[in-house]
């Protein structure tokens, strides 16, 4: 079992930055790879990025590419989200999931525990 909390959501204007947190419960932590999507008001949910258990292998969405970088740090059983440049567009509730599959995948399906969400809203 895995609980996941995510921190640092809020409000910014465009061009600005964030970072999001995501603070893991359990000693497995470093065995899941770890995931962040994003969903907006009557939208789907979106793959935002990807990281492998061991940090070595990433991966984003077409959109946020180049603006955004995910890391982790296995003995603070925390996974981070920087995101840069941001854009009204990006609005969104940012979700955090932990997959144990290892290797990390753009398909919320392949998660097994997720966040409760933290509000990413972006002013024009």
């Amino acid at each position: 079992q895995v609980q996941l909390v995510e921190s640092g959501g809020g409000l910014v204007q465009a061009g600005g930055s964030l970072r999001l947190s995501c603070a893991a419960s359990g000693r497995t932590f470093s065995s899941y790879a770890m995931g962040w999507f994003r969903q907006a008001p009557g939208k789907e949910r979106e793959f935002v990025a990807t990281i492998s258990w061991g940090g070595g292998r990433t991966s984003y969405g077409d959109s946020v590419k180049g603006r955004f970088t995910i890391s982790r740090d296995n003995a603070k059983n925390t996974v981070y989200l920087r995101m840069n440049s941001l854009k009204p567009e990006d609005t969104a509730v940012y979700y955090c999931a932990a997959d144990s599959g290892r290797y990390g995948s753009s398909w919320y399906g392949d998660y097994d525990y997720w966040g409760q969400g933290t509000q990413v809203t972006v002013s024009s």
